[in-house]
């Protein structure tokens, strides 16, 4: 693991820890750690381009609640599309995030989890 995946997965810890003090996880995200580390990860990176409502389309970001795992990956790590996958949007401005690639499970459940 590098520093930057480090640096990012203790973020994610410490929002976990903060929002479990405060009572900001509800329902089901308190009791499965993957949904809670995806939340996490979502809110600390993805926020940024993308809505804090994953329903939601985002000032740059597209809404990505029930984006695919392989859509997730493809983006994240690799800045492209997968196989056959029509875009939201016109354009290719999102980066990539190499440093994420040991929490695209749990950032998929998120996702996955928020369209239900």
């Amino acid at each position: 693991m590098n520093g930057a995946t480090r640096n990012l997965l203790s973020l994610a810890w410490l929002a976990l820890a903060v929002a479990a003090l405060v009572g900001c996880s509800a329902g089901s995200e308190a009791d499965d750690p993957a949904l809670a580390r995806g939340k996490a990860v979502y809110g600390n990176v993805c926020i940024a381009c993308h809505h804090g409502d994953p329903t939601r389309d985002g000032a740059l970001g597209p809404a990505v609640a029930g984006a695919s795992r392989e859509l997730i990956e493809a983006k994240t790590l690799r800045g492209e599309y997968p196989p056959g996958y029509q875009p939201k949007r016109a354009g290719a401005v999102m980066p990539t995030y190499p440093q994420l690639a040991e929490v695209i499970d749990d950032l998929a459940a998120y996702l996955a989890h928020s369209a239900n």
